[in-house]
């Protein structure tokens, strides 16, 4: 099989975690799949970069790019200006229609060349507001990773992994990567639709700090919800003020966001969990079967069960197509 040439161009701040990572989940691949055939260059978009790969047998940009199918930039803080050349070789390889990525910040080079305007990408949440003002032409979102036409992205740290694992799904089947994710003790594979974990601050959007002790009471009481009155008392306000600074902040009443709140963890543990959908249900301080799902379809449009056997039946189909390509 001919291999496919995966080139990683780094900048001087990389993390060696990044680098790590892909070194190990192709040396896993090398070994239990020897004909997927791919072949790794670590390329420095700087001379100063090359001391980060330590290890690895990184090589200048000009020296390995072209040879690369699949191109993917990487940087821990956005990089400077390109140098012209770099920028003019990135551009040549958007012209041939090859996939090229961005993960962490390496997706600003791409941005500042206009090779993701009109894209759908995945950013790290603590640059989404700079870059949303820089780059207003591209759609960024929270999303762990993302694919739209040949461009992919990832918002950085283990995300990159994440990725990695889909792409050796879309090449080679759900088999292998999940076999590579059994190697690394992953009690799963995340999907590119899951969302980050971001900062209860960055989540909610709001600066006043008892709407903040509010959320982190209501995340504390899943199982066994607090009362309104409850939440009001602990925070140290009056109920009649709490709602109405959570109507400022949130745009909803505190009982309201505490029903989403209770509703997502439901729907995570749905799609993560084998457990069943009562003990979900009572997990999540739903006091009944039919309360939970009554409740999880005016939220969701659709039945705890219905939502569980589509996501599966999506999965199985996905895992077919990949062993079929």
């Amino acid at each position: 099989m001919t291999p496919v040439h995966l080139g990683f161009l780094y900048w001087p701040d990389v993390r060696p975690l990044g680098l790590a990572l892909i070194d190990e989940v192709f040396r896993l691949v090398a070994r239990l799949q020897p004909q997927a055939g791919y072949q790794v260059h670590y390329l420095a978009a700087e001379s100063t970069a090359q001391a980060a790969a330590w290890a690895l047998p990184g090589q200048p940009w000009a020296e390995g790019l072209q040879a690369c199918e699949r191109l993917f930039l990487i940087a821990e803080e956005p990089p400077a200006q390109l140098e012209p050349a770099l920028a003019e070789a990135l551009q040549a390889c958007a012209g041939e229609e090859r996939l090229l990525g961005g993960v962490g910040a390496g997706i600003y080079p791409l941005a500042r060349l206009g090779l993701l305007d009109g894209r759908r990408i995945a950013l790290h949440w603590r640059w989404q507001d700079d870059f949303t003002e820089q780059f207003p032409q591209i759609s960024a979102t929270s999303h762990l990773f993302m694919q739209d036409g040949n461009r992919l992205t990832a918002c950085g740290g283990l995300a990159l992994l994440d990725m990695l694992l889909a792409m050796l799904s879309a090449d080679h089947g759900a088999e292998l990567a999940g076999a590579v994710a059994e190697e690394l003790l992953l009690e799963r594979i995340r999907e590119a639709g899951e969302s980050q974990r971001v900062p209860l601050r960055n989540r909610i959007g709001a600066s006043h700090p008892k709407v903040t002790q509010a959320v982190q009471l209501m995340e504390g009481h899943i199982e066994e919800p607090l009362t309104t009155d409850e939440i009001a008392q602990q925070v140290g306000v009056s109920r009649r003020q709490l709602e109405r600074i959570f109507k400022q902040f949130l745009n909803r009443v505190p009982s309201q966001y505490y029903l989403e709140l209770r509703l997502n963890r439901a729907r995570q543990m749905l799609q993560q969990t084998s457990k069943s959908i009562i003990q979900i249900g009572l997990s999540c301080g739903f006091s009944s079967g039919p309360h939970f799902s009554s409740a999880y379809r005016n939220f969701f449009g659709v039945t705890p069960r219905d939502d569980r056997n589509q996501r599966r039946a999506s999965a199985l189909s996905d895992g077919v197509a990949g062993e079929r390509s």
